[in-house]
């Protein structure tokens, strides 16, 4: 993900901090180890209270990215230092304390956080309020040096992004939470709802080819089927098709994206364009929105382009991705 690059940068920088403040607080904080409710799926709910309070303490292990860990069997208190898989906590009722700013704004997600009173953790949060959430488990992207430091904290399941599909990661926070039989829910509810509109977004859109492109500083981003946007279920659930340069060197090569030059953007540009700026730089879209090359593409001469938002829709979680469904669904049926 173009975005993990930001979580990279913040690991380093909490390990530096960890390694200087850490052990000296480890010790007085040992006693800590959609709708407008949590989901917009009646059956995720959170497991009775009773079961809760019966294993409270209760540690299993768990089968992570990168190996057995063990973990709370009810965690209570998750800190998720990934932002991009914060909604899928939402989604099954876990009990988020700690985001970062990013899952924090996410529109998708911002109601139910805040009803939480989930902590914003900034971009690059201290130790300190870390610790000061005495969480009892870690989410936090594989791969970073020094992670091991925030198992002083709570045990620390490491995720490798890209790793599994949305609806199989979905199973896997699940089990992660005592919430699989939710999970599974969710992924049938989900795709019932697919099964019922893919045959008449397909009807819609026939053989008409559809582009996710975001403007940078230096051109254009194309993308696919993995890199939320809603790609997901463009490509993913509904099938449709991409313009031929975007299908061979965005999805069937695996990558998820492709930066190209504005002078190429004919080639890549479908019948139906979602776009937005991208959120990585503070750079004008209005240099390819406002250039003739945008405007002398079939598909805005006729009307069919969509803004996506450009921060919350970069999130593929199933919160997210039920709020994308909505627009997106709406969108391809005013093409008609």
């Amino acid at each position: 993900m173009l975005k993990k690059s930001n979580t990279v940068l913040f690991m380093f920088a909490l390990v530096l901090i960890l390694v200087l403040s850490a052990c000296g607080q480890a010790t007085s904080n040992d006693a800590a180890p959609s709708s407008t409710t949590a989901t917009t799926d009646e059956t995720a709910a959170q497991p009775a209270t009773e079961d809760n309070a019966a294993t409270e303490g209760e540690m299993v292990t768990y089968a992570s990215d990168v190996g057995d860990i063990q973990v709370p069997k009810n965690p209570q208190r998750i800190v998720d230092l990934t932002a991009f898989t914060t909604g899928y906590f939402v989604a099954l009722d876990a009990p988020v304390v700690g985001a970062l700013t990013g899952a924090i704004h996410n529109k998708y997600i911002e109601k139910q956080l805040a009803a939480e009173g989930t902590t914003d953790l900034g971009e690059l949060p201290t130790a300190e309020p870390i610790l000061s959430l005495k969480p009892d488990l870690i989410i936090a992207y594989k791969g970073t040096e020094g992670l091991d430091q925030l198992s002083a904290i709570a045990p620390v399941v490491q995720l490798e992004y890209g790793k599994h599909n949305y609806k199989d990661l979905m199973i896997e926070m699940g089990k992660l939470t005592n919430r699989e039989d939710a999970a599974k829910a969710w992924v049938e509810k989900w795709e019932a709802k697919i099964a019922e509109l893919k045959p008449q977004m397909q009807e819609i859109v026939g053989d008409r080819t559809v582009s996710i492109l975001n403007p940078y500083d230096k051109g254009l981003y194309v993308f696919g089927h993995n890199y939320g946007r809603g790609g997901e279920i463009l490509y993913g659930e509904f099938g449709l098709k991409a313009p031929e340069k975007a299908q061979a060197e965005v999805i069937d090569s695996g990558t998820g994206f492709a930066s190209i030059s504005l002078e190429l953007l004919p080639e890549y540009a479908g019948d139906i364009i979602f776009t937005s700026r991208w959120s990585g730089d503070d750079s004008d879209p209005q240099k390819i929105y406002g250039n003739s090359i945008w405007k002398n593409l079939p598909a805005v001469k006729a009307g069919h382009v969509f803004q996506l938002d450009a921060t919350s829709d970069t999130y593929n979680d199933p919160v997210s991705l039920e709020g994308q469904l909505d627009f997106i669904t709406e969108s391809l049926k005013s093409t008609k």
